[in-house]
């Protein structure tokens, strides 16, 4: 037994325990969890809700708060949250929300742009939005760093930065009809197409966005040309009048066309993003790859009417240069004659010039043996002139002369030069004959003529009256009734001439007549010829002896 347990002994006296007091209670675990929960819920909310983006544009055309969605490749990424103007009240400003799986898209290099219906000379674009609304297609970029802040797109891009190819810039002086969507051909098939155009102020000139199809991409090289396909071209030069007309789509679209001259050099493959001049045409690229080495000076003591910068400067019709300027700064003081700046290759006039090395006093070999320069008519039609370069060997002798840093080619009077000389001194003898003198006497005899004429033409006033009369005369009753006597009188000189003919009385009465006067003849003859021989016949009568025999008288 212990000694707690003894009866005898007494009672202690309670005690407080002290305890350490708990720092949470279990009852907070309820409301620990619901805040938690909460707190989840909202970062939940807030990481699905994805980014915000703010775009841009000049106008929130077809544009609806909660309604317009955000498309790429036309899987759904966004929505529009909010629509408000710009401080300055020149644009809006689109708040997207794009999902929190496709954030990733706002990068440096996305466009944005509204699609919704669109007609243009290119395509006819966005008619399924005609039912089912307009929507904004996002077009990631290439770029790295996010970026939440992009200028919309007023106009759809021709091509897509995803597609691969080629992208190229184009600059130009005028855009022609040339403008986004316009077609760029290679040997007359398209491989690209015009993407943007814009202004350069800077360097006043047109600058385009171009696009080469991947698979076309190795065509383009750095010794390629691009020249304008666009419209119709007409011109008129040295070489006459050209017309060329492209395709229909050509006309319709605009379009460029590419290609290596046929004397260029092809060169490397062009990089990304490489910068080519937009000529105007086809003529003026392949000129392009003229590469002169010389310029020289010629002058003229005649007319260059006809004679324009950029005409041909031939040698035998081998073209070698053409003309850069014709300006009066180049004349020397007290030179009446017109000066003309041309440009020429070395190396192709020792070329065509046969029997001249290529070195550096070519030209002066060239002129010491006769080379000039003369004015030849390209074209009858256009009038247009060209420089003309040949050995003249009847030309005076010259050597080539040097004013300032440009060498003097010798000139030579074109042959119409001297055709006009010829006309000017015929013209002057035709301008020394008595012209006046020569008119005046034309003169009289042109009066002489008139009168003569007005005299004739009373004649025949005067035979046209007499035609009237005898008009009249053969239409009188009295001339009807001659000609019916004349008739009858023809009949009667009818019927005596046939009495005359060889059935007729008359003609059987002189036919006995003309018997009977034989026969007297015949007896005269007869009686003459006795005469003649016995002349005493008359007085002696006739008898067979031929003796005359005295007859007795009677009684």
């Amino acid at each position: 037994m212990t000694e707690a347990n003894s009866p005898t002994q007494e009672p202690e006296e309670p005690r407080a325990v002290i305890r350490q007091r708990r720092r949470w209670s279990s009852v907070w675990v309820i409301p620990g969890i619901a805040l938690l929960l909460a707190g989840w819920l909202v970062w939940k909310h807030f990481h699905e809700q994805g980014e915000l983006a703010y775009v841009r544009w000049e106008t929130a055309n077809s544009i609806e708060l909660g309604k317009t969605e955000v498309r790429c490749r036309s899987v759904r990424v966004g929505i529009v949250e909010g629509v408000e103007l710009s401080t300055d009240l020149r644009s809006v400003v689109v708040s997207l929300r794009i999902d929190p799986k496709s954030a990733y898209l706002l990068r440096e290099g996305t466009r944005f742009w509204v699609v919704r219906p669109r007609v243009s000379g290119a395509e006819v674009s966005g008619l399924n939005t005609l039912l089912k609304g307009a929507y904004i297609e996002l077009d990631p970029g290439e770029g790295t760093e996010p970026v939440n802040h992009f200028n919309g797109l007023e106009e759809p891009p021709v091509t897509k930065s995803t597609v691969p190819g080629m992208r190229l810039i184009l600059v130009a002086d005028d855009a022609g009809s040339l403008a986004a969507g316009s077609p760029i051909y290679f040997h007359g098939f398209e491989v690209g197409r015009v993407e943007r155009s814009t202004l350069d102020v800077v360097h006043e000139s047109v600058r385009f966005d171009v696009f080469i199809d991947e698979k076309y991409a190795g065509l383009v090289t750095s010794g390629t040309c691009f020249w304008n396909t666009s419209g119709i071209d007409v011109s008129a030069g040295a070489d006459g009048f050209k017309l060329r007309t492209p395709s229909f789509q050509a006309m319709v679209l605009g379009g460029a066309s590419f290609g290596v001259p046929k004397d260029g050099i092809v060169g490397k493959p062009a990089a990304n993003g490489s910068e080519f001049r937009l000529y105007t045409n086809e003529a003026a690229a392949r000129e392009s790859t003229f590469r002169p080495d010389h310029r020289c000076l010629l002058f003229f003591d005649q007319s260059v009417r006809g004679l324009k910068a950029g005409a041909p400067v031939e040698f035998r019709g081998i073209p070698l240069g053409r003309v850069l300027e014709i300006s009066l700064k180049n004349s020397p003081a007290g030179d009446p004659r017109i000066p003309v700046l041309i440009e020429i290759d070395s190396q192709s006039l020792s070329q065509a010039a046969r029997g001249l090395p290529a070195n550096p006093q070519v030209l002066a070999d060239a002129v010491h043996r006769g080379l000039r320069a003369r004015l030849a008519t390209g074209s009858l039609l256009t009038g247009a002139l060209y420089i003309d370069l040949d050995f003249m060997p009847e030309a005076p002798p010259a050597e080539l002369a040097k004013l300032g840093e440009f060498d003097v080619i010798p000139t030579q009077s074109s042959g119409f030069a001297q055709i006009e000389a010829k006309v000017n001194a015929i013209l002057a003898k035709v301008e020394a004959m008595p012209l006046n003198e020569t008119l005046q006497k034309f003169g009289n005899a042109a009066d002489e003529i008139s009168t003569t004429v007005v005299e004739a033409r009373g004649t025949l006033h005067e035979a046209e009256a007499t035609l009237t009369e005898a008009r009249k005369l053969l239409g009188s009753d009295s001339s009807q009734r001659l000609t019916a006597e004349l008739d009858e009188t023809l009949k009667k000189v009818r019927s005596s001439v046939e009495s005359l003919g060889p059935t007729g009385t008359v003609q059987g009465d002189l036919r006995r007549t003309l018997d009977e006067l034989r026969a007297a003849l015949r007896a005269f003859k007869t009686l003459s010829d006795s005469i003649d021989e016995k002349p005493n016949s008359l007085l002696f009568g006739k008898d067979s002896s031929g003796n005359a025999i005295p007859r007795a008288h009677k009684r």
